[in-house]
């Protein structure tokens, strides 16, 4: 039987790092979606104050198998 793969659009921010927004991204994406396969980090930025960054943000692709 062959693998049906579906992806999914999704944005995140962390106060640490884009590692930490894409892995709160992939931990919230799974209280919903089972099997997933991978994260693919589309864009990066940030939130900026007082010349330093205050959130980290990311728009990801997370891909997961359907059942």
């Amino acid at each position: 039987m062959a693998k049906v793969i579906k992806v999914i659009e999704v944005l995140a921010q962390s106060n640490k790092s884009w590692e930490d927004a894409a892995q709160k991204a992939v931990t919230e994406a799974s209280k919903s979606v089972r099997n997933i396969k991978s994260i693919y980090i589309k864009e990066k930025s940030a939130k900026v104050v007082k010349n330093k960054i205050e959130k980290y943000r990311i728009t990801a692709k997370i891909s997961f198998e359907i059942e």
